[in-house]
């Protein structure tokens, strides 16, 4: 506030310093400047495995990993949900070309998992370099763990490139 020095009468002026108001928001600024590409990688990473997931030109769904269950399939055959692995079908797989008796021990795991029982949801992230016949079989093994709403998820066409899917992960 300021005192006017003019004619007249001699009281306070009344004014807004906008100075401060203008530094905070300047500081806000660059403070959102800085956090806007971190949120955009944190996105791409959020994959725990590598996996190479096939592209369509379907319109993407935001998974957040701390709101739905996502059971990643890797090309060896690993499944994990998160950064645990609930089963590993490769060896079964190379022996006799099937998966079942891997699959069993899946769907036993799916069924003790509080949050799929509470959600009866589940999305399926698994590699483009899969035998389909593998991806059928854990299907039908995850409908029969309980799962109500299964959802495949896949890349958008012209996605991001394999090198850069895995970031993050192990």
């Amino acid at each position: 506030m300021g005192m006017s020095t003019g004619g007249g009468r001699g009281g306070m002026m009344a004014e807004i310093n906008v100075t401060p108001l203008v530094d905070v928001m300047l500081v806000l600024l660059i403070i959102f400047m800085i956090t806007a590409p971190m949120i955009e990688q944190k996105k791409v990473s959020q994959r725990k495995v590598g996996v190479d997931l096939p592209q369509t030109d379907g319109a993407p769904v935001d998974l957040s990993t701390d709101e739905r269950l996502v059971l990643q399939v890797t090309k060896d055959l690993k499944f994990y949900i998160g950064e645990n692995q609930l089963a590993d079908c490769a060896e079964e797989h190379a022996a006799t070309g099937r998966t079942a008796s891997c699959l069993m021990a899946l769907e036993e795991k799916l069924r003790g998992n509080r949050k799929l029982k509470d959600d009866r949801e589940l999305y399926l992230e698994a590699d483009r370099s899969i035998p389909y016949g593998v991806v059928v079989d854990a299907m039908a093994r995850i409908k029969k763990a309980g799962v109500d709403q299964l959802g495949m998820i896949t890349d958008p066409v012209g996605g991001l490139p394999a090198d850069e899917k895995g970031k993050g992960a192990r």
